[in-house]
């Protein structure tokens, strides 16, 4: 059984009062007299930095059907089912919401959270509210949801309230949107975490996730490169169309080119227009080649030198290419004098062999390469049958006109419907300490 604060007979927990925000909702709010003013309506708190705790700044109190602003300071107690004032009156202008105010009921309660050390959207199903001593905050959120019996909501039986600062909220509420848009704990998740959370998301709520990943460009183009190609279209259609080259611009060419595909007709050529020259030629060219063959699969980046290179040249060429996907830099493509591909050399073979070696010493002479029409099932074939990590596509002449990736290929053979599967379940993983010090 909790311990009970003496001072107003709030539970206690870890030696420090809290409070359930369900249980505080709708309470009487009485004068320092003893005599009901009103009931809670709403609690608001201020949003400070992510390492705090917002604080809880006052009430919004329902009077004679109206919604008035009680003060924190003019409160003397918060407890279960009632709240005490320190004067015998309240101030009956009516609540004003200011910039930077969140409101427990309008913005947390039965809102979604970002779970940002699971990485997944959360319901909060109740608020739990504590008390330091130098005020009440916010101090965990009750993701669990509760048990039903007949369709009556029971109680689990104690609460399951997590350190809420696990979690970076979705406010809605525009003005406070803008003060809170630098927390950034967003840009911390993987490209693939936060496209994820984009398709699980509704619209507002995937508005305010772009918001906080659009101060880093090249987080935000890895993210669209993640995205499900009907979202990622649904993304763009809200974009204006400088907005979205200024995306692909970023963007690994094939994944592109890919998505102006996936334009309305209308948009393709004032989006291509726009897009810086090399990127465009990029584009362009790959648009020419079915999507699902080599030539639409294939990135056109990759790392190349001559037939009298050394290791250590080889490697230093590769090194420099900080730009290029990290899966095109696996294999060293050498050139012939005619600029057609000579053969193939490992970066790992590379990496152990003298730096003084010739690339000729190392490279595969008659490497695995397919032509740009040829089909994914057979790229597939080729690199399962010969355990490659990346395919060569070279034309007629023997060119190298790009490469294929195992993760291209991988991403285009994966069934739709495995894609929106339900994840295993995960084991609940927090983050922080309570405000006791204590582990939540």
């Amino acid at each position: 059984m909790n311990e009970t604060n003496p001072r107003d007979g709030s539970p206690v927990t870890g030696g420090t009062p809290v409070i359930q925000f369900s249980q505080l909702l709708k309470a009487p709010v009485v004068s320092r007299s003893g005599e009901a003013v009103g009931r809670v309506d709403d609690v608001i708190v201020r949003l400070g930095d992510a390492e705090e705790y917002p604080s809880v700044t006052g009430l919004v109190v329902g009077v004679g059907g109206r919604q008035v602003f009680v003060s924190a300071g003019n409160v003397r107690s918060l407890a279960e089912h009632q709240v005490s004032l320190t004067k015998n009156k309240v101030d009956l202008r009516s609540f004003g919401r200011r910039d930077g105010e969140y409101l427990l009921k309008a913005d947390v309660l039965d809102h979604r959270f970002i779970d940002v050390p699971n990485a997944e959207l959360v319901h909060a199903y109740d608020i739990e509210l504590e008390d330091t001593g130098d005020g009440w905050v916010l101090a965990r959120l009750d993701t669990r949801r509760p048990r039903r019996l007949f369709g009556l909501i029971k109680s689990a039986g104690g609460h399951a309230g997590r350190d809420w600062k696990a979690f970076e909220p979705l406010i809605g509420h525009i003005q406070s949107v803008l003060l809170r848009r630098v927390g950034g704990r967003v840009q911390t998740l993987r490209p693939a975490q936060i496209a994820d959370l984009l398709e699980e998301a509704t619209k507002s709520e995937g508005g305010e996730i772009l918001d906080r990943v659009r101060s880093n460009p090249e987080l935000e183009a890895d993210v669209f490169e993640e995205l499900d190609p009907d979202k990622a279209s649904k993304l763009f259609d809200d974009m204006s169309d400088s907005d979205v080259a200024a995306v692909l611009s970023r963007m690994r060419s094939d994944d592109a080119a890919d998505a102006v595909f996936d334009l309305r007709q209308s948009r393709r050529r004032a989006v291509l227009d726009l897009l810086p020259a090399p990127q465009r030629t990029k584009v362009t060219m790959l648009m020419g080649f079915n999507r699902d063959s080599a030539g639409g699969l294939m990135n056109i980046d990759i790392v190349t030198c001559p037939l009298e290179s050394t290791a250590a040249q080889a490697l230093s060429i590769v090194s420099a290419a900080r730009a290029l996907q990290p899966e095109a830099l696996l294999k060293m493509h050498v050139l012939n004098h005619d600029g057609q591909l000579g053969g193939v050399a490992s970066v790992i073979a590379l990496l152990q062999a003298d730096p003084a070696a010739s690339v000729t010493e190392l490279m595969d002479a008659d490497p695995v390469r397919v032509a740009p029409n040829a089909d994914l099932t057979d790229i597939a074939l080729l690199m399962s049958d010969f355990n490659l990590a990346t395919v060569p596509v070279v034309d007629d002449r023997d060119m190298v006109l790009g490469v294929v990736t195992y993760d291209d290929v991988l991403e285009a053979l994966i069934p739709e419907d495995w894609r929106r599967r339900e994840p295993a379940p995960r084991p609940i993983r927090d983050i922080g300490t309570a405000t006791d010090g204590t582990q939540p």
